[in-house]
């Protein structure tokens, strides 16, 4: 009873702060960040991870730490655990308690310094996970499809949220502000930094892939959920990880990316920025008031020399330094994964190489950053965009960055779980087909997340790994992919989504089927659902598949004991975006963006024809194996309605 009015306190607690915030928002605060909390304190204080409502992670050691006087003795005090710890010369104490076991009772935390002491309330003690990424992670619940019918359903006292401010800069941070946070995107203050009990109220701004996936398992566990979001829109893999993790990659795409930066952080003069936005503003003004349209107030000439370049959110290091460094070296659960977006916007083929060397790096950064090598990881790939691909465009459709991206995530999982990797996950987002870039079907994303986590960490007999290719065999005109699972085509419609190509590099849509193994007694074939056997009218001596090739891709092949789990994205060949159909070649002197779009405006070209080819093939193939039949059909019926006209005339 205690802990139950412990919890409806805490409840009503953060309906009182969620009320505060929405009278602040109220308030006139100016267009920018708005901080209530530093991130580090004058005297004695606990780092902004460490809060009231927060939930500390389970069966490891708990490390707490913060700031205090020099030479301050601090002591810690959790349940029956108390530990003491003097601040150094730079302020800087931590205490590590004994690990404990979960428990859903609030408990309060103490540290107590020389003459102050901070009390924690309400601290729970069960698994805390990562949500990383950028916007299809950062997603809010309240903006996705079934996302209402989520928030009113979302009073779970046992479920805490928080998202880490967006911070920038190489130099890594030591901890991270409470504050109203402006964004620009939502033109509106955002509160960010703060622990909160899950609550149709407090719920609404959290990730929908986050909060679906922290409600499934506390669900399926009934162990206290926090869930981290340090997930930022626009950013990439790069930004991800830490500068000294992507220096000692000895490729040229990683080289160059480093290079390309150095070379814009170099070039870049705030004054001449200055003078160009100045000037900038005096012509919009001037066009606005030639439309006689009224000046915002908030908007002003400007004045301050911006850092440019060196403090982008996508300087190679920067999310990392951060949003991760900040709240390093915090124990966890775990982290899950969904980003790609802005590594797919023209850089082809050497993006992709880049991102495959980049991505397993960041992964083991984030656990050595965590303290666990092991730490379960979980990857979604990246989500569709654009419009759908079908048999009309098929060929057309698959040009496109985001593909390599999405294959290379894949990959990465491959080889981490070839490896023995036990921890790490994978799941496809593909099959959530939408036309945005931000499709709003987040819900079957954080219920697939969540049923990996739950078979790998919480011993959860559901099955969540992708089929995946034992062998595969060119043989006879054909190509015979053998699966380690049963498998389906969802909803009964055929097998979808694979295309086959020969040593000219042509891909055409396949033809699948289930491998047929022999007959019963009735002289019906028997398949074997393990085996998929790919054919095609238009490619005679097939040497290479590709399969879920868009970037909202057909493709319908799932594992077949009831989870809908897809066949990702894959190909057996490993030819360059650039040379397929065929290689071409433009004035390279150009810069290297212009120089991509050149060869990817030509292979469109290709693609597009060989598309109308196959179609004005396959319709003229279809005149020629139906006219004749269709005409002596319809003079047959035209001669019977008569008939029956005349008939029932006379009646």
């Amino acid at each position: 009873m205690r802990n139950m009015l412990l919890n409806a306190a805490a409840i009503v607690l953060v309906s009182i702060i969620a009320a505060q915030t929405t009278a602040a928002e109220k308030k006139k605060m100016p267009r920018e960040d708005v901080i209530e909390f530093p991130a580090v304190g004058d005297g004695l204080c606990v780092h902004n991870l460490f809060q009231t409502n927060m939930v500390l992670q389970r069966d490891k050691p708990i490390g707490i730490w913060g700031w205090a006087a020099p030479g301050e003795k601090v002591t810690v005090t959790l349940a029956d655990q108390k530990q003491t710890a003097t601040a150094g010369n730079d302020r800087a104490w931590k205490v590590t308690l004994p690990a404990m076991k979960a428990s859903a009772k609030g408990r309060k935390l103490t540290v107590q310094g020389k003459d102050k002491t901070l009390t924690l309330e309400n601290v729970l003690i069960g698994d805390v996970w990562i949500l990383g990424g950028q916007s299809n992670m950062e997603e809010p619940i309240q903006q996705v499809e079934f996302g209402r019918l989520e928030i009113i359903s979302a009073n779970f006292p046992a479920i805490r949220i928080l998202t880490v401010p967006a911070q920038n800069g190489p130099k890594a941070k030591k901890g991270f502000p409470r504050l109203h946070e402006w964004s620009s995107w939502f033109g509106r203050h955002l509160r960010k930094g703060d622990w909160d009990i899950c609550t149709p109220d407090t719920v609404r701004s959290l990730s929908a892939i986050g909060y679906v996936f922290a409600r499934r398992l506390y669900m399926a566990t009934q162990v206290p959920i926090g869930v981290i979001d340090t997930s930022r829109g626009g950013t990439t893999v790069e930004t991800w990880t830490p500068t000294s993790v992507l220096k000692k990659i000895d490729t040229p795409e990683v080289k160059d990316k480093l290079a390309d930066w150095n070379k814009k952080i170099d070039e870049w003069d705030p004054k001449k920025d200055l003078e160009n936005r100045v000037k900038g503003f005096h012509r919009w003004v001037a066009d606005m008031k030639k439309r006689s349209e009224k000046i915002p107030a908030h908007r002003k000439v400007p004045t301050d020399l911006r850092p440019g370049p060196a403090m982008d959110q996508n300087r190679p290091g920067n999310c990392y330094s951060s949003m991760i460094a900040p709240i390093s070296p915090l124990a966890v659960k775990g982290a899950i994964f969904h980003q790609g977006y802005n590594n797919a916007l023209g850089a082809g083929s050497a993006g992709a190489a880049m991102y495959y060397q980049i991505f397993p790096r960041m992964i083991t950064a984030w656990r050595a950053a965590f303290g666990d090598p092991k730490m379960p990881f979980g990857i979604i790939s990246l989500c569709t965009a654009g419009k759908p691909q079908i048999r009309d465009n098929y060929l057309e459709k698959m040009l496109d960055d985001g593909i390599y991206i999405r294959e290379a995530q894949y990959k990465t999982f491959l080889d981490f779980h070839k490896a023995g990797d036990k921890n790490i996950g994978f799941v496809s987002s593909f099959d959530q087909r939408r036309a945005w870039y931000h499709p709003q079907k987040k819900v079957p994303v954080g219920e697939r997340t969540a049923a990996w986590a739950l078979a790998t960490q919480y011993d959860k007999k559901i099955a969540w790994l992708p089929p995946m290719i034992k062998e595969m065999k060119v043989e006879d005109g054909r190509i015979v992919l053998r699966l380690d699972t049963w498998l389906r085509d969802l909803d009964d419609a055929g097998i979808q989504g694979f295309a086959v190509a020969g040593e000219d590099r042509r891909f055409q849509p396949a033809d699948a089927d289930w491998l047929v193994t022999g007959k019963d007694r009735h002289n019906r074939p028997q398949y074997d659902r393990r085996a998929v056997v790919l054919t095609s009218k238009h490619v005679a001596k097939p040497i290479h598949f590709r399969y879920a090739w868009g970037r909202n891709p057909m493709g319908n092949l799932v594992r077949a004991d009831h989870t809908t789990v897809p066949f990702a994205t894959q190909r057996s060949d490993n030819w360059k975006q650039e040379e397929v159909p065929e290689k071409y070649v433009w004035d390279k002197s150009k810069i290297k963006r212009e120089y991509n779009r050149s060869l990817r405006r030509q292979a469109q070209r290709d693609l597009r024809l060989a598309d109308t080819e196959r179609r004005l093939t396959e319709a003229q193939a279809f005149i020629d194996a139906n006219k004749e039949k269709h005409e002596k059909e319809k003079k047959a019926w035209e001669q019977e309605k008569a008939k029956n006209r005349e008939k029932f005339k006379k009646e």
